[in-house]
């Protein structure tokens, strides 16, 4: 069987959770405004801005029976670094104010989400965060792309403000193929329970983010 395969039946009520979010389903809809793009852009860079610091957490919390997990935590590594520069680019070319998210904080939604990445990491099995790898890569393939191009014909947004959207989108296709074979090679049993069970709850907190986002304004 397919651990994969299992992953993703297994959170199929949590994803549907996520998918349900008022602010993804406006968007399908072709409902769209300005401030809660850039209300996206500015979650989005809150939690992008850890990606590559909880690989590394992981990475070095892996023990001797996990070393063949270390040449793709290199790999995520070298694919994701840079990405909360081009969330902040584009924040910049849709209008807003990326010195002020930069310096700013996320909603509660997003640090909780992000603490509880840590958290798992750092005192449960580091192998739990490749459930958060399933969560984040997989909405990008399946929302990013057509996400992106409603925003940018309803808002007449240049390239330049959709960097993080195209370009994600485009990455994680591979990424999931990759990702997907790396899972089909988890045997222990309380790895695969731990990823199972962090896929769960960060498709709730992510469906959560997106709840966060303003819903009137233009």
């Amino acid at each position: 069987m397919s651990f994969y395969h299992d992953l993703v039946q297994a959170t199929a009520s949590e994803r549907a959770y996520l998918l349900s979010a008022p602010a993804i389903v406006a968007c399908q809809q072709g409902q769209v405004t300005l401030s809660r793009y850039q209300a996206f852009l500015a979650e989005a860079y809150y939690h992008v801005r850890h990606t590559v610091p909880l690989l590394m957490a992981c990475g070095s919390r892996l023990g001797p029976e996990h070393r063949w997990l270390q040449d793709a935590i290199v790999e995520y590594i070298e694919e994701e670094k840079g990405h909360d520069r081009w969330i902040l680019n584009d924040i910049t070319a849709a209008g807003g104010d990326s010195a002020a998210v930069e310096s700013g904080t996320p909603q509660l939604a997003t640090e909780l989400m992000v603490s509880y990445a840590w958290d798992s990491i750092q005192r449960g099995n580091p192998v739990s965060f490749f459930g958060m790898v399933l969560v984040l890569e997989g909405t990008s393939v399946n929302l990013a792309t057509p996400m992106a191009a409603l925003i940018q014909q309803q808002l007449g947004l240049p390239d330049s403000a959709m960097t993080y959207l195209t370009s994600h989108g485009s990455l994680d296709q591979q990424h999931i193929r990759f990702f997907a074979s790396l899972m089909d090679k988890v045997m222990a049993d309380e790895d695969q329970a731990a990823i199972v069970h962090m896929a769960r709850v960060m498709f709730r907190l992510y469906g959560d983010v997106f709840r966060s986002l303003p819903m009137e304004g233009n």
